[in-house]
């Protein structure tokens, strides 16, 4: 027995070593944050800490970022809200349909956003100067402002509010509904008394995401904020590095820790209105409501169509445009229409297809290193005790909750020297956007796994075990198999995110070291907007495609999984 057991125990350090590993890479970076911002505080005024403190653009960009944050919070819920009521309650036609486009918003990068909705306004608009409503030359854009800002904000999470407060009203008992309709109340009066009272929380949990998925965004503010002057605490840190280089790493850390500290207060405000809640939801999950509409089912449909080619359609619509036309003002036409954009990126380019490389080598290791990790890593997780649990996952998930810009700035700090004993340099290589990566996106690799994992029959490893199976014949010949597919789309997951990543990779990247995300806004930043559309365009394709994939593994993994399915 001794000589059987010493593998067990072998196999289980090794686990455990494993999530002491991935410990280390999500706490390291946000502690190395935190002793950089602290330090040298005996210097007093002269301290980073007192500099950054004292300095009116910080607090101004402070209230930006507060302003632009709440109130495309606030645009959020109010969109969110009315796609969760209205294809989750009522029995509107085509919800599979509606569900994907308008979760589509939230995997476009928020860069190519800002750049579809820059094409459909304004004086230089292809779309208005095709169709002849385009406003007078020297007409200002009304994008860049902090309304502007705040309202593509709003369109880019409300998806969020969505899934939060769909998972509150799938869970919302049906008798209770029921109970109010046979009482003679009508759909509004349902809604108003019954629905809306008891998933308040699902309200405030996708308001507290909407909030912080803001407050950390970089590409719609650097696209529409810096032209105009107007910044925010991410952009402020984007122009003082790019200017000043790593000379002012201490000021950034503390710049950084005031937008954690931002995002985290969120959470706890989140927290602590949910515990006020008084209700806890039973129903069952995934079942519909289908309040019958009657003859205004319709007129929602329709308005719900409208929104949506508003939303998504339309600034599409204007991107394509805009990268069919020989230059920015020129309207489309069929002497002007043009593939000219897409030969020059595709094929006279050597950064397009430097960056597709960079993007893809970056996006498919990550994918790749958190598909190998994320079994063994939840197998060990769920055998440790229920507050030890918590805890890891707590420190997993800091890295995803923190806006990407604090992640930035710690990586940058943990590897501006080089390597102790090897003397390697990461900095300004793809290898420290790699270990970025990594570290933010290890949570959305592990979600669909340790959902699967939850749910497996135990019985089934427990009669491997009695017949002599060591642990890691066990993961390889009856868990592995079994969790394949959730291994697959959290993998499929990490690539759609990581490859047109941007919030990261911004602060990361270096001459010869571009990914597509950075390609996007460089080329849009340095007047090239006919060329930035063209690989928006095909990032979009990129984008959607993947989400049709993903949408045909959603029978063989548990709900939750695939966001847009039900």
């Amino acid at each position: 027995m001794p000589s059987m057991a010493a593998p067990g125990s072998q196999q289980r350090w090794l686990l455990s070593l494993l999530l002491g590993a991935i410990l280390l890479l999500s706490l390291t970076p946000s502690l190395r944050l935190l002793v950089e911002a602290l330090s040298d505080l005996g210097l007093g005024n002269e301290a980073p800490l007192w500099r950054v403190l004292s300095s009116s653009r910080t607090w101004l960009a402070l209230w930006h970022s507060v302003y632009t944050s709440v109130l495309g919070m606030l645009i959020a819920l109010l969109l969110g809200g009315l796609f969760a009521f209205a294809i989750t309650l009522t029995d509107v036609r085509g919800k599979g349909m509606l569900m994907f486009c308008f979760m589509l918003p939230m995997m476009i990068p928020p860069q190519v956003t800002a750049l579809s909705w820059l094409q459909l306004f304004g004086p230089a608009s292809p779309l208005l100067n095709s169709l002849g409503v385009a406003p007078a030359l020297g007409s200002p854009q009304p994008l860049h402002s902090g309304e502007g800002i705040a309202l593509l904000l709003g369109i880019q999470s409300a998806p969020l509010v969505f899934l939060a407060l769909r998972t509150s009203l799938v869970a919302l008992p049906r008798e209770l509904v029921e109970a109010a309709r046979i009482s003679g109340a009508r759909p509004f009066q349902v809604w108003w008394h019954t629905v809306l009272p008891l998933t308040r929380g699902g309200l405030v949990a996708g308001g507290a995401m909407a909030f912080v998925s803001n407050l950390g965004n970089f590409g719609i503010p650097a696209m529409l904020g810096i032209p105009a002057g107007y910044h925010v605490l991410p952009t402020l840190i984007y122009q003082r590095m790019a200017g000043f280089g790593t000379g002012v790493l201490a000021e950034m850390a503390v710049l950084s820790m005031l937008i954690g500290g931002l995002a985290l207060a969120g959470v706890a405000l989140q927290q602590r209105l949910m515990k006020r809640s008084r209700f806890g939801l039973i129903g069952h999950v995934g079942r519909a409501h289908d309040l019958s509409l009657g003859r205004w089912r319709g007129w929602v449909e329709a308005g719900l169509a409208a929104l949506l080619a508003v939303l998504l359609v339309a600034p599409l619509l204007a991107l394509v445009v805009g990268s069919l036309v020989p230059a920015m003002g020129v309207p489309l036409t069929i002497e002007s229409a043009t593939l000219e954009a897409y030969r020059e990126m595709l094929g006279r380019q050597g950064v397009t297809r430097r960056a597709l490389h960079n993007s893809l080598w970056l996006a498919g290791g990550a994918a790749l290193t958190l598909m190998a990790v994320s079994l063994p890593l939840a197998y060990r997780l769920l055998r440790l005790p229920r507050r030890w649990q918590g805890l890891a996952l707590g420190a997993i998930e800091l890295p995803y909750a923190l806006p990407g810009v604090v992640l930035a700035v710690a990586c940058i700090l943990l590897f501006v020297r080089p390597l102790p004993l090897v003397e390697v340099t990461l900095y300004g290589t793809l290898g420290l956007i790699f270990i970025a990566y990594l570290a933010r996106f290890l949570m959305v690799g592990l979600k669909p796994v340790t959902a699967s994992l939850a749910q497996l029959d135990p019985s089934l490893e427990e009669a491997a075990q009695l017949a002599g199976a060591g642990l890691w014949r066990r993961l390889s010949g009856i868990v592995l198999p079994l969790m394949a597919p959730a291994l697959f789309a959290g993998g499929l997951l990490v690539f759609l995110i990581a490859v047109n990543e941007l919030t990261v990779s911004a602060l990361l990247w270096s001459a010869g070291n571009e990914t597509l995300g950075v390609l996007v806004y460089t080329l849009d930043q340095g007047g090239d907007s006919v060329l930035a559309s063209a690989v928006a365009v095909l990032v979009v394709a990129v984008v959607a495609l993947m989400m049709l994939a993903l949408s045909l593994l959603a029978s063989r993994l548990p709900r939750g999984v695939i966001p847009w399915r039900n």
